[in-house]
């Protein structure tokens, strides 16, 4: 049997793929309202069953993790450990989407639905290409081991704990995940890494409730001024983060992750469409960099005051700010959030800063032998080299394989580029669902070279 016959049996094998993947699809899984997530972890269990495993149920003080090994007949083999995550983000704001987001529909050569790339879509091409491997070839040359958990959309609350209580269990040579998006020029991308993040809330209050703007103005503090005041001590207008000791202990890139940077193809207006943005006037090296390798200091939400229809004359008694940073190696997100607190509290000392949630930046050296392995298989399979990026700009949990389980960890993007993951519309092309299958596959043969 060969690697060809893989590629066959996947083209003939789409239409079970697809109901497959649609089922999946259909169960609504959100983690952070706790909506059908017992339902989909249940329907995952059976998907790895039908690939030949007997799925385990670790409980956790949230959602369940969900775990499975294969075994190969060489007991020297390689073990190889596939992550993914059954939750999604909610899909509102309803009234965006063209078709239900968990009614999967096929339109323009792409799968519409909530998880269709983040991350159903990519773990069920996982487990899918596993499965058209034993059927192809009967025996697998690594060991396999999945771990599919339901709290990514969540911070991955649980999984450090549980990868910390079972490092013997999950010991591994490489940790191999598929998810985030390719590249934007739609060529195979391996990433080595990720930005970590940190989110928190600042909070300022005024009166003990909302005062009329006219019969107590210039009276009563107005704590909305105050948030913008404080907010213009953190960042100047060059997007330089003004809190003492932010930029410390940053990883500067060694000269082999300058030299992919620069090597990534880029195209400024092809991505500022993309993106919705198509101002966008970066040369490449200067936006791979910055999302790469540098940190951010993002607003994702602001309240206060009455935001609603019409005019409602108050000065409000309280003004909140929301920030997430996105972190990078070794950048520690309790450290950074301690500046953060302590530059909050020089400026503003009644001010509230409140821990949301945290996650550590990670990165693979390139030149780690089984990582060279993996890419070898990636590029047998899509017939070219592979784009290889130091970090993702996103965060996932990936230090709990790189600095708990200790074993080199990369991802291979199955989804597209504008898979519009966590937005109204969220998508996979059937190309690149199916691409991901035989990925999957290929990569398992050459890992067990």
């Amino acid at each position: 049997m060969s690697l060809p016959s893989i590629d066959a049996y996947v083209s003939e094998q789409k239409e079970q793929a697809l109901d497959t993947l649609f089922k999946i699809l259909r169960q609504e899984s959100i983690s952070t309202q706790n909506k059908g997530m017992r339902e989909c972890a249940s329907l995952m269990q059976d998907l790895m069953r039908e690939v030949g495993m007997e799925p385990e149920v670790y409980e956790t003080k949230g959602h369940p993790i969900l775990y499975g090994e294969l075994k190969s007949n060489n007991p020297e083999a390689k073990t190889i450990l596939l992550y993914g995550h059954y939750d999604v983000q909610p899909p509102d704001p309803l009234d965006h989407w063209q078709s239900p987001p968990f009614e999967p529909t096929i339109r323009d050569g792409r799968i519409f639905a909530r998880g269709a790339g983040d991350n159903k879509g990519q773990i069920v091409a996982q487990l899918l290409g596993v499965k058209a491997y034993l059927d192809c070839f009967g025996t697998l040359p690594v060991h396999l081991k999945f771990v599919i958990e339901g709290e990514e959309e969540m911070g991955s609350v649980h999984l450090p704990e549980f990868v910390e209580e079972h490092k013997d269990m999950l010991k591994s040579d490489l940790v191999y995940t598929a998810d985030g998006s390719s590249h934007s020029s739609g060529q195979p991308l391996v990433l080595l890494g990720v930005r970590g993040m940190l989110s928190l809330e600042i909070e300022i209050e005024g009166a003990a409730f909302d005062n009329h703007s006219g019969n107590t103005g210039n009276i009563v503090p107005n704590p909305a001024w105050e948030l913008v005041e404080l907010l213009h001590t953190m960042r100047d207008s060059d997007g330089h983060v003004l809190v003492n000791g932010f930029y410390d202990h940053i990883r500067p890139a060694t000269a082999e992750e300058t030299k992919l940077l620069k090597d990534l193809p880029f195209n400024a207006s092809e991505v500022g469409e993309k993106i919705g943005y198509p101002s966008l006037s970066l040369d490449g090296q200067s936006y791979h960099h910055k999302l790469t390798m540098e940190p951010t200091f993002n607003i994702f939400g602001m309240k206060s005051g009455y935001l609603d229809q019409g005019v409602k004359t108050i000065t409000p008694s309280k003004a909140s700010v929301k920030i997430d940073t996105r972190l990078v190696v070794d950048q520690d997100p309790a450290d950074v959030f301690s500046k953060i607190e302590a530059h909050v509290k020089s400026h503003h000392p009644t001010a509230t800063v409140r821990f949301l949630g945290s996650m550590n930046p990670s990165r693979t050296p390139v030149d780690t032998h089984i990582v060279q392995q993996a890419i070898a298989g990636i590029k047998e399979a899509f017939n070219q080299q592979p784009l290889i990026q130091p970090s993702l700009g996103g965060s996932l949990p990936d230090y709990v394989w790189t600095n708990i389980l200790k074993a080199p960890s990369m991802l291979m993007p199955y989804a597209n580029f504008d898979q519009r993951n966590h937005s109204p519309n969220e998508n996979i092309t059937l190309d690149h669902f199916f691409n991901g299958i035989r990925c999957t596959a290929h990569v398992i043969h050459e890992l067990g070279k």
